[in-house]
């Protein structure tokens, strides 16, 4: 078999374990130094390979790739920018090709969401169709926990942890200037279709905290919210409110949508909270704060959940293995065994199967009225939160890894982006 070289690429909103799959994916194919030569990685993502402004990852030595795996945000940086289809723009998938050929990569790791799932099946799909011959492997990652055929998301289970902890937190802070001050504490947290981040602000009911969830998978009721609020307050003299993102009215519009758009063509959302906020002081006329949790939320990898840091760094290495077994246009899966103990084995998916599926929240993991989750959900998320995995600190801080990122020596002429 011929030693071919091998890319790696960070695509979309980064996460806090996003580079312990880049970790496991390096680190494994150190491991078969006589099938896998250099392993480079795209700077800002795909944007890398377009413009062959490539990293050398074998310029790092063994412990700088290992921090990565306690290291939060993209080591090689990431982007947003979405392949139009082969049809529309068909010079950019040429593009990646033909910097390909040049460095003799034979091997192609891309790490992300729904949208870079189709990105690397339809690379998958050119280069047969060019007679080029490349392995395209998908490594999944997003904290939006939406993608299909997976239990769940690297990524995921520490921003639910963060959220969970985080909304715990400020409820004992409301609870205890209740009397005299705030009574409403409202959290917005990310997730534009599906509620899986806003349901693990749920699991504060399991410590006597009064919370109403606001999920996308549920219409807004504006009066049966405020109804359920005051409720709750008149009952416990306080209570705290989980929205998401993409929390919407009955005709679809987001209470928090901005009018614009990102690069992927999807609404840009964020202010809810105050929106929220806003809505049960001028209804009830409680005192309240609110907080976005935004960044925050998917850069905390100070209070990383450790079985998703663990199955983050599995999924690359995974991904690995099966480009080394040949396989092609797959993404390496998560299957739950057992709840409880937690137990699962990695699976695999074909990716035209995955591209562009959002898996939103099983009803059924929603309380009847609509504020809160089931056991049943309780039973799905616990486990994914459960373990901590400190990274080391010095002075106070986190010790974090920054890469030289040593850039590869161009081959081919500039190359002007769409």
């Amino acid at each position: 078999m011929p030693i071919l070289n091998a890319f790696y690429a960070q695509s979309g909103g980064v996460t806090s374990v996003i580079n312990a799959s880049a970790c496991g994916v390096i680190e494994t194919a150190r491991k078969h130094p006589d099938r896998i030569g250099n392993v480079y990685a795209g700077r800002n993502g795909i944007i890398g390979a377009l413009t062959e402004e490539l990293i050398d990852t074998g310029a790092e030595p063994a412990e700088a790739i290992a921090a990565l795996r306690s290291t939060p945000s993209g080591a090689f940086g990431s982007c947003r920018y979405k392949l139009k289809s082969l049809e529309k723009n068909r010079r950019e998938y040429e593009r990646l090709i033909e910097v390909f050929k040049a460095h003799g990569i034979g091997y192609f790791f891309y790490n992300g969401g729904g949208d870079s799932a189709d990105t690397c099946f339809k690379v998958s799909q050119l280069s047969q169709s060019l007679g080029y011959p490349l392995q395209a492997i998908h490594v999944p990652k997003t904290i939006d926990n939406d993608l299909p055929l997976t239990d769940c998301c690297p990524g995921f289970g520490s921003v639910a942890k963060y959220v969970a902890v985080s909304t715990l937190e400020a409820s004992f802070d409301v609870r205890s200037m209740a009397a005299t001050s705030t009574k409403v504490f409202v959290l917005e947290v990310m997730g534009r279709h599906a509620g899986w981040i806003a349901a693990a602000g749920g699991l504060v009911a399991d410590h006597g905290i009064p919370v109403v969830v606001l999920f996308p998978e549920i219409e807004f009721d504006k009066a049966r919210f405020l109804a359920r609020v005051d409720e709750l307050v008149k009952q416990h003299g306080y209570c705290s409110v989980v929205v998401s993102e993409g929390c919407h009215y009955p005709d679809g519009t987001f209470l928090a949508e901005q009018g614009t758009r990102d690069a992927f063509g999807h609404a840009q959302l964020g202010g809810a909270a105050p929106v929220v906020a806003q809505m049960v002081k001028e209804a009830l006329g409680h005192k309240f704060h609110w907080a976005v949790a935004d960044y925050l939320q998917r850069a905390a990898r100070h209070i990383a959940s450790a079985t998703d840091v663990r199955q983050a760094y599995e999924l690359g290495q995974r991904a690995v293995e099966l480009a080394l077994e040949g396989r092609n246009a797959v993404m390496p899966t998560i299957e739950r065994t057992s709840d409880a103990p937690y137990t699962y084995r990695i699976g695999s998916a074909p990716l035209d199967a995955v591209a562009n599926v959002e898996k939103p929240m099983p009803r059924d993991f929603i309380s009847d009225d609509g504020w809160g989750i089931t056991d049943k959900c309780r039973r799905y998320l616990l486990p994914l939160i459960e373990g901590e995995d400190y990274p080391a600190y010095r002075n106070g801080l986190p010790v974090y890894a920054t890469l030289r990122n040593v850039a590869v020596p161009r081959k081919l002429p500039a190359f002007e982006l769409a």
